[in-house]
C-alpha cells in the first residue's frame, strides 16, 4: 500500500496537471530558505562584529567563517522540516484536489478546509516542529543520536501534519487524528519516507507537494480498508 502510493505520488508530483503548482512550491520554498539564509548570515555578523573578531584575530575570523557557513547548512537542514509544513498549507487543497480528479476520478471529491483555519493549523504544527528540530539540533555532535533524534522526530511530525491535512478534506480534523492512530504503521511508513527525502538536498525541495500527493492517495486506500473492515478496523 505504501510502495503504490508512493510511486502514484512522485509521477503526479512531475505531472502536466501539477507542474503550475510544483513550481509555485519550488518557488515559495526556495524563497523562505533564501529569508532564513539571510537572517542567520546577519546573526552570525552581528556576533562577529559585536565582538570584534574581525580586527583582533584575523585568523578566527576565517576559522569562524567557514564554521559558521557549516553551521547554517547544518540549521536549514532542521529548519526545513518546518518550510515544507508552511509550503503545504499553501498549496494543500489545489494539489489535493487535482490528485482526487485525476487518480480518484469516480470518488466523491474532498472539500477544502477555509484557507485561515488550514494556514493556521499549518503554521501551529510548523512551529512544534521548529522547536523540535531546534531540540534535535543541540544533539546534532553526539554520534548516532543527533542523527537518529533528527530523523524519528520528523518522521512522526511530518506523518501526523500531512496525513491529518489530507484527511481533513474528508472528514473533521479530531477524527483524521483517530484515523493516523488507527494505522499507525503505514502513515509513520510514509513519514519516514518524508523524513528521508528532507536530509537529500535538491530532492527535499520536493517534499510538500509529494507529501500531499503521497498522503492524499494514502488516505484514499486506508479509507477504502476502513470501509472494508467495517467496525473492527485494524
Amino acid at each position: 500500500m505504501l510502495v503504490e502510493s508512493a510511486a502514484a505520488a512522485l509521477r503526479q508530483t512531475f505531472s502536466p496537471p501539477l507542474r503550475a503548482i510544483l513550481w509555485k512550491s519550488l518557488g515559495l520554498t526556495l524563497g523562505l530558505l533564501v529569508l532564513v539564509w539571510l537572517g542567520l548570515t546577519r546573526l552570525v555578523q552581528a556576533f562577529q562584529a559585536s565582538h570584534h573578531i574581525s580586527s583582533q584575530y584575523p585568523i578566527l575570523d576565517s576559522l569562524a567563517y567557514y564554521l559558521a557557513g557549516f553551521g547554517l547548512f547544518v540549521a536549514l537542514a532542521y529548519l526545513m522540516p518546518a518550510i515544507s509544513i508552511l509550503v503545504a498549507g499553501f498549496f494543500l487543497d489545489d494539489a489535493a484536489a487535482i490528485v482526487e480528479r485525476t487518480d480518484f476520478p469516480g470518488d466523491p471529491p474532498g472539500q477544502a478546509m477555509p484557507f485561515g483555519t488550514a494556514m493556521l493549523y499549518a503554521i501551529r504544527f510548523a512551529g512544534v516542529t521548529l522547536l523540535v528540530n531546534l531540540a534535535a539540533l543541540v544533539i546534532f555532535f553526539v554520534p548516532v543520536i543527533g542523527i537518529a533524534a533528527f530523523f524519528a522526530a520528523n518522521a512522526y511530525l511530518l506523518a501526523r501534519e500531512y496525513f491529518e491535512m489530507a484527511a481533513a478534506r474528508f472528514r473533521p480534523l479530531p477524527e483524521a487524528a483517530v484515523m493516523r492512530r488507527t494505522f499507525p504503521v503505514r502513515t509513520l511508513g510514509a513519514g519516514c519516507l518524508l523524513s528521508a527525502m528532507m536530509v537529500v538536498p535538491i530532492l527535499n525541495l520536493l517534499t510538500p507537494l509529494f507529501g500531499i500527493a503521497l498522503m492524499v492517495h494514502l488516505h484514499k486506500r486506508l479509507s477504502r480498508r476502513e470501509r472494508l473492515a467495517g467496525p473492527t478496523r485494524t
